[in-house]
């Protein structure tokens, strides 16, 4: 065998297995299709990050299908090349974990026992996990300590049981807004936390602190205080000798043997040409649907309709997140000079989320599984911000009422924004296939993905919108809107290869090993039933480090 371990993708579910396993003494490579960005190689370019596909795909060489409900009962397959909606999200060595605000809240025990505490939902394929929160907690604390998260526990009533006292990192600094969601938040009897935050607040190692930018999410960070797997995980791993990266390495097909266990990884070189590489396990972590594709496209003589999906059930279920977001202006005629002062300072967080109703338990709505609300400032991207104003009661604006327009928006207040993060309920209409026309520029099928959502995730939100509403009412701020959709965003994917003790209803077994293929694990979200109220990232981190124990046992 060419490696002990080869994993495909480098991103949160590849970083702790390739850092486990090779500071076990293990050889172990990674194969990662986009290119090796290293800490100086990222800046606060706009238009590399936000206006430019600098970090993902280009859509005339690669892109997906998506297939929306075209309003008449059916469904309309796209290419992201027609409608330029590129879903594409961090291609790169550490993957999107490079580019993710990094609110690392846990998963709570309801959420792995979603079928039991609430029962069935009509159309909804809802499933209890295989494992309880309290087999993941371990490694929710490990992962708060190896990749740094920083953060203060303080009880409230959603809080879930911790094995530790706090975080291992003091929390990041905030601006004076967030104090005036604390008070807001106890005159109605909410209970404000903070946010738990993948960023360091004091260096450590190699690692530099946060200088607080103001450009944090969808930017590479330069600092190295985001907790990327790059820098966290994979950094660390080289240095013990045992870890190689490929990077620009598009495995396109994995074989298989007659009895079912994976041989090779067949992947292109950054020339273009073929290379194939043996190991003793592999591991799959390259986000859901683009795993998923690998897997359909992998057929083998035990594996007929593609890897692992002899029950069909390689990229069903496929979920997102639900929720949507909002905003409220605090208008500085409205404020003191002193007020004024404190919330102009930019590049403080605002670190502050409400979890009162992660379960719902109210007269009207009933009784429903909910979910958790972050607040956040505006983001800061300049350009962006400044062309959403040329528009005002859909007539288009130039010259000095836009001038005027402008000046108010960026001079005269701020803008302070809530985000919802609530279940996408897996349904029989969100699912991955292959798509039978369109290629990638190496030939091969690109996914095409279904994105239907269940009603019942736009419910939940816009309850949880409304608290989020009423909280910036009783804050003062004015101009207050919000949304919820059921649009699926691009950096919160997951399911797809669900993992269960049946085999006829799951395509890996407890610890993420493939049912008919015991050399191979799937370490992304993946793995995931259902993806909780919160984003996914800190549980692919934990459940990654779990499975690394396993792979090492089996070697």
């Amino acid at each position: 065998m060419d490696f002990d371990v080869c994993i495909i993708g480098s991103g949160a579910g590849a970083g702790p297995v390739a850092y486990e396993l090779a500071r076990a003494g293990r050889q172990v490579l990674v194969l990662e299709k986009g290119p090796w960005y290293k800490t100086e190689d990222f800046n606060k370019d706009e238009l590399a990050c936000c206006r430019r596909s600098v970090y993902t795909p280009s859509l005339t060489e690669e892109r997906h299908v998506i297939e929306d409900e075209d309003g008449e009962g059916g469904w309309q397959a796209t290419s992201t090349f027609d409608s330029g909606n590129d879903f594409w999200n961090g291609n790169m060595v550490g993957g999107s974990s490079n580019l993710m605000s990094g609110y690392f809240h846990r998963l709570k025990p309801v959420d792995f026992r979603l079928l039991s505490e609430f029962g069935p939902i009509e159309g909804a394929n809802v499933a209890d996990w295989p494992i309880s929160y309290d087999d993941l907690e371990p490694y929710y604390a490990k992962t708060e300590k190896i990749v740094g998260v920083s953060g203060r526990v303080v009880a409230h009533p959603q809080l879930e049981p911790r094995s530790t006292a706090d975080f291992p990192y003091p929390p990041l600094q905030v601006n004076e807004v967030a104090h005036w969601i604390d008070a807001a938040a106890r005159r109605l009897g909410y209970h404000a936390i903070p946010t738990p935050r993948a960023i360091l607040s004091r260096p450590e190692d190699e690692r530099n602190s946060c200088y607080y930018s103001n450009y944090c999410g969808s930017y590479g960070c330069s600092s190295g205080a985001k907790s990327s797997a790059r820098v966290a995980l994979l950094e660390p791993a080289l240095k013990t000798g045992k870890l190689q990266i490929r990077d620009r390495a598009k495995v396109f097909k994995l074989l298989s043997d007659n009895s079912g266990k994976v041989t090779e990884a067949h992947y292109y070189d950054r020339r273009g040409e073929v290379q194939k590489v043996s190991a003793r396990i592999f591991v799959v972590a390259c986000q859901a649907i683009e795993t998923a594709r690998l897997l359909l496209a992998s057929p083998g003589p035990a594996h007929a309709h593609g890897l692992g999906n002899n029950r069909g059930q390689v990229g069903k279920n496929l979920i997102f997140s639900g929720g949507g977001s909002g905003s409220g202006h605090f208008y500085f005629e409205d404020l003191s000079d002193e007020q004024i002062e404190t919330i102009k300072l930019p590049g403080l967080f605002v670190n502050r989320a409400l979890q009162d109703w992660y379960t719902i338990d109210d007269p009207v709505f009933g009784r429903a599984k909910g979910g958790t609300i972050d607040f956040l400032w505006r983001h800061a991207n300049g350009i962006t911000r400044a062309n959403r104003q040329k528009w005002q009661d859909g007539q288009l604006l130039y010259g000095l009422p836009l001038k005027r327009k402008m000046e108010r928006y960026f001079k005269q207040s701020r803008h302070l924004r809530f985000e919802v993060f609530n279940d996408w309920l897996p349904t029989d209409d969100c699912f991955v296939s292959l798509d039978p026309n369109e290629k990638d520029r190496w030939g091969d099928p690109v996914a095409r993905f279904r994105v239907g959502y269940h009603p019942q995730d736009l419910r939940v939100g816009r309850f949880l919108a409304d608290r989020a509403e009423k909280l910036f009412r009783e804050m003062g701020a004015r101009d207050i809107s919000s949304g919820v959709s059921g649009a699926p965003p691009a950096n919160l994917q997951a399911g797809g290869c669900r993992f269960g003790d049946d085999p006829a209803h799951s395509v890996l077994d407890r610890d993420c090993r493939m049912h008919d293929a015991p050399n191979l694990f799937v370490t992304d979200g993946s793995f995931m039933p259902t993806g909780g109220s919160v984003p996914y990232t800190f549980t692919i981190y934990a459940n990654a480090f779990r499975v690394a124990e396993s792979i090492r046992e089996q070697l």
